[in-house]
């Protein structure tokens, strides 16, 4: 039987205007994984990992603003942009005092979580990147309607956009292209979709679309942390993506020449079929590269919040 420790629990927390809601399994004083989702998605992609690491890692993966059910003000009295993205995630690491933790990053989850490791570096243990890109060299050639937004904010440009939030691209494209299909679940694209069909969302999405030139335009700097730092690096890669290509992944030997890398038989959402090997290589990873001082300081930040609680 799994100790109630390594239980996923749903919570929230309040960060300024949003209202995080989050996903938390493993001990409290286990050497924590920050998990950050992507597009069009939100926690629940991480629903099959979660369990798979909670005897030994506290595993915490929250819904963005815009996403999943983290509560935000509606579009027009919240900016929504990869900055303010990243803005409240580092004030949810702030209120659940996350002081260091591993990130895993997937889709927009890595301009997010590497604009916190920019900011933030001496958090960081180790990255995580899942299809999370951080390279020109990722880029596949299905980016046209996205690049000519970028370039030109005109109102056709934006509408060329809005079959990328379609269900047929979500279940079809985003979800089925290079994934076996037998092992393909529909909860994680019918979820999307749902959640993509509420009132609000498609043009939250659309304003996302269009501030994602930010992060092209962040690249250098995500490489000079790179440099800079030398944090740890896995690059788990499905490797049919349509979208993030297999040189990607490779790219970031380039400035890490020790960065790990594995490229599976899987699509964009490499979880939906592969957690087990996935899980398997965070394992191998995390096992080998976070040091006896990362744990002992886990245990030590535990010890902090259970007084710190206690006194309140």
């Amino acid at each position: 039987m799994r100790s109630y420790l390594n239980r996923t629990r749903y919570k929230s927390r309040q960060v300024g205007e949003a209202d995080v809601f989050y996903r938390e399994a493993g001990p409290a004083d286990a050497p924590v994984i920050l998990l950050l989702h992507g597009f069009p998605t939100a926690s629940h992609m991480f629903r099959d990992l979660i369990p798979l690491l909670a005897d030994r890692y506290r595993l915490i993966a929250p819904d963005l603003p815009g996403f999943g059910q983290t509560g935000a003000p509606p579009r027009g009295a919240f900016d929504y942009s990869f900055d303010r993205l990243a803005d409240v995630i580092e004030g949810f690491t702030e209120a659940l005092s996350l002081d260091r933790y591993a990130l895993y990053v997937f889709d927009y989850g890595a301009p997010v979580g590497l604009r916190l490791a920019m900011r933030r570096p001496e958090r960081v243990s180790a990255i995580i990147s899942q299809n999370g890109n951080a390279y020109v060299e990722g880029f596949s050639d299905q980016w046209g309607p996205w690049e000519a937004y970028w370039r030109d904010a005109s109102e056709a440009n934006r509408e060329a956009c809005r079959p990328s939030l379609s269900p047929d691209t979500i279940r079809n494209w985003q979800y089925g292209t290079g994934a076996d299909p037998e092992l393909l679940s529909p909860d994680g694209y019918e979820l999307d979709i749902a959640y993509m069909a509420r009132p609000g969302a498609e043009d939250i999405q659309l304003d996302l679309i269009r501030d994602y030139r930010t992060n092209v335009a962040l690249y250098p700097e995500f490489q000079s942390y790179f440099r800079a730092h030398r944090p740890l690096l896995l690059a788990v890669w499905g490797r049919h993506d349509p979208a993030f290509i297999p040189a990607g992944a490779e790219a970031y030997r380039r400035d890490l020449p020790d960065a790990e890398v594995h490229l599976l038989d899987a699509g964009h959402f490499a979880l939906e079929t592969h957690a087990d090997e996935i899980a398997a290589l965070i394992r191998d990873f995390l096992g080998r590269v976070l040091s006896k001082t990362d744990r002992a300081a886990s245990r030590i930040d535990a010890g902090s919040r259970s007084r710190k609680e206690k006194a309140s």
